[in-house]
């Protein structure tokens, strides 16, 4: 069984994020979730964008970072929107890192580095007509990972929802999630 890393999208800490690590955890794996939020959670990706750009981008990075410190190398890193910058970011640039799971965002490669690292296999989840996704360029920058790395696989959902993998929204698709989860499983199962 894997061990990951799971971070939450700019909503917090909700109850259909924390149930999403059940259900990796109920397959079997060891998940760790920290709070890049110290506590805070919000009703609507707006109230949760706006305290994200309060704290600062590049804060939020760096507490995701430092919250692996403590955990040995050979992780999966997973993260849903805003929580793929740590994921990715940590894929990219910590020793040992075991795959990656990126769900409902992407960002270039280039942004943490030369290049994705060799051996290390990730899987990209989104919605094919999610605006955020498509419109703000990380379906471009998911096409370009897919091309870079030969383990890389990406995976378009119909529809047109964000946050579509947590129960607790509205935008959740239960269809898509479940899904979304399969596959995430399937690749964990392979690791």
């Amino acid at each position: 069984m894997a061990e990951l890393v799971l971070f939450h999208h700019a909503q917090g800490q909700t109850v259909g994020f924390l149930d999403f690590g059940d259900r990796l955890r109920e397959a079997g794996h060891t998940v760790h979730a920290p709070d890049l939020y110290e506590g805070q959670s919000f009703k609507t990706l707006d109230e949760g964008l706006a305290y994200a750009e309060s704290v600062g981008f590049g804060a939020l990075l760096n507490r995701g970072v430092d919250a692996v410190k403590g955990l040995p190398h050979g992780l999966v890193y997973a993260g849903i929107s805003l929580g793929v910058l740590p994921a990715q970011k940590l894929a990219q640039t910590r020793p040992g890192a075991l795959g990656a799971l990126l769900f409902s965002s992407c960002v270039p490669v280039s942004e943490f580095g030369n290049g994705w690292p060799a051996g290390v296999p990730v899987q990209i989840h989104a919605m094919d007509k999610d605006p955020i996704f498509v419109d703000e360029g990380d379906l471009e920058a998911a096409r370009e990972l897919v091309k870079e790395a030969p383990q890389a696989e990406l995976f378009l959902y119909p529809g047109n929802q964000h946050l579509f993998t947590d129960s607790s929204l509205p935008a959740h698709s239960p269809k898509a999630a479940g899904e979304a989860l399969n596959r995430a499983l399937d690749f964990l199962s392979r690791l």
